[in-house]
């Protein structure tokens, strides 16, 4: 099973705090943004969508 890993560019400030939560460093900062880099690497722990203070992150089972 694995999981979409999707980042709401126009929501995200590029605070880098999904990078820092993720256990297996799905996503990187480029040009100011949070970008999923590594997405088939997805737990679906949520871990990044509960620590995204404006919501742009979601997190779906393929």
């Amino acid at each position: 099973m694995g999981y979409n890993v999707n980042v709401d560019v126009d929501k995200c400030i590029g605070c880098g705090e999904c990078v820092d939560v993720c256990p297996v460093e799905v996503y990187e900062i480029k040009d100011g943004k949070s970008e999923a880099v590594s997405p088939e690497e997805c737990l679906g722990c949520e871990s990044c969508v509960e620590v995204c203070e404006v919501s742009a992150i979601a997190i779906e089972e393929n």
